[in-house]
């Protein structure tokens, strides 16, 4: 196995371009698809692809205030000696791997966005303390828990089929409870299998090589000098009450909304969440400002992507290409297959389409009516959808953007270690889905 990492390891840190030159190349591909397999025309192509690039902006966002909101938090003095505590418990290289692992696993099954910056944040301070394992591998592994997420317990499609008056409803003809999907045996399964295949896999690849990356801990620049407050405006900003102020309007909110009962865990409460923590966790205002500043500089890769990545979901999307996929894995499979066959395909789409509700309201329709024509259980084919969304995230750079920009890394320093989890974790999806 070792032999086949580090093959597929040289082929990724020689020939893998940045993530933004993959997203400029899949867009042509996705082009070309379209204008071979569906009627669009290359004008009616290129329309949909201009009039899809602003339509992940609102996502674009919230993605990067949770890269921003958790830099803050992660930069604050308790957090960062909590961290420092936890990357001092393990004793050897697989205690090491085996806790980032883990953590890893459990904050994206917990929730995706939270997962993202703990597990980076945890990598750095292992790393920091651990020498003597790889720090490639290291970031590889805290973003392979990524691969829980959608059956976790922010998972969008179980989510959404289980929430009244959802869009795939007047498909199914009734809500899915997550007592089938999350809460499933098969989907417990699923995560103790990968848990312990993908937990031993990187045990197995700790080896730390002479041209490995050596980590580079950027020390906080946020040492509190407070100047002597001489204006009105000095003192509001080195107050601590206007920490409290941003406080009470952010706790009476999730108050209303729990009194309400219109609480849910997403990734509008998690941004809201990470900002009050962060803004509790500083001593004044100014302090907080300034990791914001720092915070920011990590956000360019981010807002440059995501444009690129709406206007592939437009041309798939308008074309139909999204369609035609579903519906040749649809026409080649048997009751015991079309689980597997859902799994493959919306892996596939997950590639060009990398947003797990955006893939079920245009997969939703194809997939609940081939379940339905072969007798396959909804919720089973409900969460194909979802690992299969979730697994080729190990072989898209989109979502390792956060973890790599908190880094230091670039996407070819860690697809080597994530393609060989993509085979292993592919393997052993497919094969529960087929025998359980």
């Amino acid at each position: 196995m070792k032999k086949i990492v580090l093959f597929f390891d040289a082929i990724m840190r020689n020939y893998l371009p940045d993530p933004f030159v993959i997203a400029v190349i899949l867009t042509y591909v996705v082009y070309g698809f379209a204008a071979i397999f569906t009627d669009s025309s290359p004008l009616e192509i290129s329309t949909y692809w201009g009039d899809g690039l602003w339509g992940l902006l609102s996502f674009m966002t919230q993605m990067s205030l949770i890269l921003l909101s958790g830099f803050v938090v992660a930069s604050s003095k308790p957090v960062k000696g909590a961290l420092t505590r936890l990357a001092q418990l393990p004793t050897n290289s697989t205690q090491v791997i085996l806790t980032t692992f883990f953590v890893s696993s459990l904050a994206c099954w917990v929730n995706w966005g939270l997962g993202l910056v703990v597990s980076a944040f945890v990598a750095l301070e292992m790393a920091k303390v651990h020498k003597d394992v790889s720090f490639r591998l290291l970031v590889a592994i805290s973003y392979m828990g990524f691969v829980f997420w959608h059956g976790g317990l922010s998972g969008s499609i179980p989510l959404v089929v289980s929430t009244p008056d959802n869009f795939s409803q007047e498909w199914i003809g009734s809500l899915i409870p997550v007592s089938e999907t999350i809460f499933s045996s098969m989907n417990f399964i699923i995560i103790l299998g990968l848990l312990i295949l993908l937990g031993l896999m990187a045990v197995f690849l700790n080896k730390r090589s002479d041209d490995d990356v050596t980590v580079v801990i950027e020390e906080s620049s946020l040492k509190e000098d407070i100047p002597e407050l001489k204006t009105a405006s000095e003192r509001m900003d080195y107050s601590r009450l206007v920490n409290f102020a941003v406080l009470s309007l952010g706790v009476s909110y999730l108050y209303a909304l729990i009194f309400q009962d219109k609480f849910s865990f997403n990734i509008n409460t998690v941004n809201l969440f990470f900002i009050l923590i962060g803004v509790f966790l500083y001593p004044n205002i100014k302090s907080y400002l300034r990791a914001v500043d720092q915070g920011s500089k990590k956000l360019g890769p981010i807002l440059v992507q995501y444009p690129l990545y709406a206007g592939i979901m437009g041309i798939i999307v308008k074309t139909g290409l999204v369609n035609e996929i579903s519906s040749f894995f649809v026409s080649i499979s048997t009751e015991k297959t079309y689980p597997v066959l859902t799994f493959l395909s919306a892996g596939l789409v997950n590639l060009f389409v990398p947003s797990g509700g955006g893939q079920w309201a245009v997969q939703a329709p194809i997939v609940v009516k081939g379940a339905q024509a072969l007798g396959v259980p909804f919720s089973k084919v409900i969460m194909a959808v979802a690992w299969g969304d979730a697994w080729t995230n190990l072989a898209q750079p989109f979502w390792a953007i956060p973890v790599l920009s908190i880094a230091g890394l670039g996407a070819k320093d860690i697809m080597g270690y994530c393609f060989m989890a993509l085979l292993v974790s592919g393997v052993f999806i497919s094969t529960v889905l087929f025998f359980f």
